[in-house]
């Protein structure tokens, strides 16, 4: 079965380029248009015309770290808030109406965004976007609704953060690497905000970011832009834009000059790992390059079981079970570039670390391997072909970017950026974000390994 899988495994990856010319390699890969309504509201249509559905996304650019100070945790609050009444739905009624015409729907809030979305059959779009834009303008709250959904995050903080030691780490560790920025507070909230978060907060942050000059509609699947751009017209053309949007900045970090490290014990710790995150610059639009060099440098050190890690630390060395990187570039301010390493019973956690300090200074000084770098292109292209199989996939591509500062242009032009990316250029993007400097280490471990 192994062989056959292997093999299989072989198969796939020599098909890819082929694939990739077969199906396109040109620039621009979907059919969209995009154009704006006259309050600000931003429209972009991707077409999809293989099947009769369709998913209609509404995405604020306020998030997390567009809260003021104290009320961590409300733009969260808020994403749930907003499936109560309306001046014509009742609470519940919208995911109720979203299930009767066999649809499905969800939200969700990130440091950047807000994002609501409806995946139904393509002829109920004009219902989605009728719900949609009466819950921007529209929404009713009181005190009992608050105190209800007030238990309810905090409940979900209990079990996505405060029941695992991984998370209430990777929390901590956010909060060292930034110091000022809002990228330092939980998405969530910190817990004894969330407590406090009123009815004149939740109404504050709606009233301030819920307006169409500070939202994209993407609506991708089986339909025409021009019907697509009569319905926008008609639901939210008649909504007034917020004359009072404030400028997005946030607080900026201060220069990091010095390393910083953490530990974090817990006596529920299964595996104790080294984790460390570099401060990384974002894709910024137009000059997207310096972003895709390091998407690249995450998947040449740890993105499969043949990167650079895993074959030197866990298959060479046999000091770890695990090694892992990871950089996503689509943000609106500095993000980071990680690394972890699990060890394998028996090797310390500073043993690690310092095997990981030595691979990584090796590959710095002979460079990435070409071959490798090919099948890595290679996956990508496949990968970002086969996506376009999923509209609702498309659509989140499209959403995440646009409220992240980037363009259509520069969502379409990733990929063959990606594409053309040197082995020069991924060192030196090596080179220049591994400065320990602007880096934050964290070992978790359990609490018998502290007391050793």
């Amino acid at each position: 079965m192994v062989r056959i899988l292997a093999t299989a495994l072989a198969l796939g990856l020599a098909a890819a380029p082929a694939l990739a010319r077969e199906q396109g390699a040109e620039q621009a890969t979907e059919q969209v248009t995009g154009f704006t309504l006259d309050n600000g509201l931003q429209v972009v249509v991707i077409e999809d015309h293989r099947a009769p559905v369709v998913t209609n996304m509404l995405w604020y650019r306020a998030g997390s770290a567009d809260e003021r100070p104290g009320v961590s945790g409300v733009a969260h609050f808020l994403e749930h808030l907003l499936f109560k009444g309306t001046d014509t739905l009742e609470p519940g009624e919208f995911s109720a109406t979203v299930a009767a015409n066999g649809g499905r729907d969800n939200a969700f809030t990130s440091y950047d965004y807000t994002g609501y979305y409806q995946r139904v059959a393509a002829d109920r779009l004009d219902l989605m976007m009728q719900m949609e834009s009466d819950r921007m303008v529209n929404l009713r709250l009181d005190a009992e609704d608050i105190l209800t959904e007030r238990d309810v995050v905090i409940e979900e903080r209990n079990q996505r953060v405060e029941n695992s030691p991984g998370a209430l780490f990777r929390e901590q560790m956010d909060a060292v690497q930034y110091f000022n920025h809002r990228y330092g507070v939980p998405v969530i909230g910190w817990r004894h905000e969330m407590e406090a978060l009123t009815l004149d907060d939740a109404l504050a942050y709606y009233k301030t970011y819920y307006a169409p000059n500070n939202a994209t509609l993407v609506v991708a699947g089986d339909v025409e832009p021009e019907a697509v751009k009569a319905l926008a017209e008609k639901y939210y053309g008649v909504i007034p834009a917020n004359p009072d949007l404030p400028e997005r900045v946030r607080p900026s970090e201060p220069p990091q000059t010095t390393e910083r490290r953490m530990t974090y014990s817990d006596p529920r710790v299964a595996q104790p790992y080294v984790t460390r995150s570099y401060l990384a610059p974002e894709r910024n639009p137009g000059d997207q390059r310096p972003a895709a060099a390091l998407t690249l440098l995450a998947e040449v050190l740890g993105g499969s079981q043949t990167s650079v890690l895993n074959q030197e630390l866990q298959f060479r060395r046999k000091q770890v079970v695990y090694a892992g990187a990871w950089y996503s570039g689509v943000s609106l301010d500095t993000t980071t570039f990680n690394l972890t390493v699990v060890p394998v019973p028996g090797v310390a956690l500073e043993e690690a670390e310092a095997a990981l300090d030595e691979t990584l200074a090796a590959f710095i000084e002979t460079g990435v391997d070409s071959d490798q770098l090919d099948r890595i292109k290679m996956q990508l292209r496949a990968s970002q072909i086969y996506a376009r199989d999923d509209v609702e996939r498309l659509a989140n591509r499209y959403g995440r970017a646009l409220s992240s500062g980037l363009t259509v242009a520069d969502i379409q032009e990733w990929p063959e950026i990606l594409q053309s990316v040197s082995e020069e250029e991924i060192v030196e993007a090596a080179r220049t974000v591994f400065d320990k400097r602007r880096s934050v280490t964290g070992w978790l471990m359990t609490e018998e390994e502290v007391t050793q």
